[in-house]
């Protein structure tokens, strides 16, 4: 047999090699076994007689066959579980190495840093009344900003209640900016329960102004319902904060109510616009109370308010704030009682110092009569204007003309700035070792109008595309802004989040099951509606000769972008089947819906398969698909591109634009059905969807 070492054959012995039987002069066996296990022992080996296989019982033979099996079982799980190991290792490095790129900004030129958003551009538009989440809100474009508001207690079935974050709850019957230019003009309405006010807000570059300019709000407190002398037996009570969100000191100014003149209320430094001031100015009859904070949580501000009130009024009596402040505040409350009508000018001057000579004069341009006139022409100036840009003639009534003007000033008054970092899913199975279940996207600006300032005051994806089909034409440097920092957000894959919830103000209007971003969803890529039309206007000649060359470097340095972004749509939503498409995101798993939500398509309610599967084929996301590669197709040929990425996107339009394609696609479906399904979508992604 062969050896386990040298592999040899061993020669057999002499008594191996006569297998017949005995002889009678043989000597007796047992001896022989004997004498030749002594003489094995002498020479020092152990007995390797033959292998007497016939002399084994079949017991024995069970059990070695059962350990033999046992140690192949053993060995074949020692060798495919190293493998299985090593397979999952391999999937969890995939994974961690998707997570490192879902959160790795594009390898790009950044859209923001193109020198026309430098400069003047950029500062005219530092303040703003950002805050779309608050009826009246105001910040810089700046991660950390100085932030004004409005709160007022409002009287609703005998109770008080504070008003300050926009809210369906409150039931005011109206609110919302009836002329807004998107700029340094701004002119609200807000009627709550008896009361109407309106909010004005002015901006203003002028001498000795610091970095951004000066801005002043007027608030016009009326009555509405009552009789006079009822308003005039009550009080009014209206709140005006400034807070740092740096968390600097500010300096509380003087604590007697003003005398026919202005009266300085706080002043700080902020490291942008250097020193600044705060004055508060009106001619009726007020009382002002104060109370100063310490906080990091700009996004309870009212609570405080709340709290400090309710703790006077038990105390005191009386529903004031206590005229204290707590060490190194950087958050100032005033409370302003008043007997309506009354009118209140809140003016904010930048680069300011109380030995500025120019201080009276720039107070005084931002205030009284002066104000009321500049507030006059800057109205008229925006009525103009929106006349000639939408072509308004003597047809339309006044009654419609107006309703066009809000909507338009709603858009562009709802337009905010937030800045944070999204939360981005990790993939199932995983968590951080705090036992989170994200990680955080890049620290990101994003300048962005919001489909609704009392449910959605953040950015939205899809939303922003229409949003852009109505900004682009009356402000296309806004526009392009705005677009910009969308395009700034995609990852390393193409990928946009479709929600930006950015800083602790728009993450408090957020239930908890939409914070994260999952890197798998996409949204209607519908920036691309307002990117062609910007193309298609300057083939019309519609902008001049200096901003067709803005856009046309705009759309030049954004083709790489959108490239990335396209592909991502291609590769990541492509269906089982060439040349379709579904919405990844649907949730398979639910018991609570017949028919799950397609929340990414935007369409979030429109009737799909019930069992969500890679089946799906969905018309509208084709659609999407064909308008990009036009879109990417126009901007190759407006800015003259020939290469072959260009040549790719000419043959795919071709390919989504073949009728009898899309037919095969869909043979599963009855054609009179889907084309009925087909036509309201066509027609969707050339309308806007909504604008408040």
């Amino acid at each position: 047999m062969t050896g386990g070492s040298g592999g040899t054959t061993r020669r057999p012995s002499a008594a191996s090699r006569s297998r017949g039987a005995p002889s009678s002069s043989a000597p007796d066996p047992d001896a022989r076994r004997a004498a030749a296990a002594a003489a094995a022992r002498r020479s020092g080996r152990g007995d390797h007689g033959p292998l007497r296989v016939m002399a084994v019982s079949a017991r024995t033979l069970l059990l070695l066959g059962i350990a033999s099996v046992a140690l192949l079982s053993v060995a074949f799980l020692a060798y495919t579980g190293g493998w299985w190991q090593a397979e999952a290792e391999s999937e969890g490095a995939a994974a961690l190495r998707r997570m490192a790129r879902s959160v790795t900004p594009l390898d790009a030129p950044r859209m923001m840093d193109l020198p026309q958003f430098q400069g003047d551009h950029k500062e005219s538009l530092y303040w703003g009344t950002y805050r779309p989440n608050v009826y009246l809100g105001i910040r810089a474009r700046t991660p950390l900003s100085l932030i004004a508001g409005l709160m007022w207690i409002g009287v609703k079935n005998g109770q008080y209640f504070i008003r300050h974050v926009c809210q369906d709850s409150d039931e005011l019957s109206k609110y919302g900016w009836a002329d807004h230019n998107g700029r340094d003009y701004g002119r609200q309405e807000l009627t709550d329960h008896g009361l109407h006010l309106t909010t004005s807000f002015l901006k203003e570059k002028g001498d000795g102004s610091g970095y951004g300019g000066d801005w002043a709000v007027r608030l016009d407190a009326k009555n509405e319902g009552s009789s006079l002398s009822e308003a005039q037996e009550s009080t009014t009570h209206l709140f005006f904060y400034i807070a740092d969100e740096a968390g600097k000191l500010i300096t509380m100014g003087s604590h007697e109510p003003p005398s026919r003149g202005p009266v300085l209320l706080a002043s700080g430094s902020h490291e942008e616009i250097g020193d600044w001031e705060l004055y508060l100015r009106s001619e009726d009859n007020l009382e002002i109370h104060r109370a100063g904070f310490q906080t990091i949580s700009m996004h309870n501000l009212s609570d405080l308010v709340q709290h400090a009130l309710v703790t006077n009024a038990r105390q005191s009596g009386n529903l004031n704030l206590p005229d204290m402040t707590e060490d190194s505040s950087n958050a100032m409350i005033y409370q302003v009682s008043i007997k309506l009508p009354a009118k209140i000018d809140m003016v904010f001057l930048s680069g300011a110092g109380s030995k500025n000579p120019m201080t009276a004069e720039r107070v005084n341009r931002l205030t009284g009569p002066m104000l009321s006139t500049r507030l006059e022409s800057k109205q008229k100036d925006f009525e103009e204007r929106y006349d000639q840009i939408f072509n308004v003639n003597n047809k339309i009534v006044s009654k419609e003309l107006s309703v066009g003007r809000a909507a338009l000033s709603s858009l562009l008054g709802g337009i905010g700035y937030f800045y944070g970092q999204s939360k981005i899913a990790l993939p199932k199975g995983f968590s951080q070792k705090n036992g989170d279940k994200y990680i955080p996207y890049w620290p990101a600006a994003l300048y962005t109008a919001v489909p609704s300032r009392s449910f959605f005051p953040r950015g939205f994806l899809w939303d922003e595309g229409f949003h852009q089909l109505v900004i682009w034409r009356w402000d296309a440097h806004i526009s392009m802004d705005i677009i910009g920092h969308w395009l700034d957000l995609i990852n390393a894959d193409g990928w946009i989040p479709r929600e930006q919830i950015l800083g602790a103000e728009a993450l408090s209007k957020v239930p908890e099951e939409f914070v994260l971003q999952y890197p798998s969803n996409g949204n209607p890529p519908t920036l691309f509606l307002a990117l062609r039309d910007l193309a298609s206007a300057i083939h019309a000649h519609q902008f001049s000769d200096e901003e067709a060359e803005k856009i046309s470097t705009f759309l030049k340095r954004a083709y790489v972008r959108l490239n990335s972004w396209f592909q991502w749509f291609n590769s990541t939503q492509s269906g089982k089947y060439e040349g379709t498409f579904f919405w990844h995101g649907r949730d398979n798993m639910t018991t609570r819906e017949l028919n799950p939500k397609t929340l990414t398509s935007g369409l979030d309610d429109y009737p799909r398969a019930s069992h969500p599967n890679d089946e799906e084929r969905h018309v509208d996301l084709r659609c999407w698909m064909l308008l990009a590669t036009n879109c990417m197709r126009s901007i190759a040929g407006f800015l003259k591109m020939d290469s072959s990425l260009e040549k790719d996107y000419y043959k795919l339009s071709d390919q989504l634009s073949d009728f009898e394609t899309l037919n095969k696609c869909l043979l599963h479906f009855d054609r009179c059905t889907w084309m009925t399904k087909l036509v309201p979508i066509l027609t969707l992604v050339t309308i806007q969807k909504r604008f408040v």
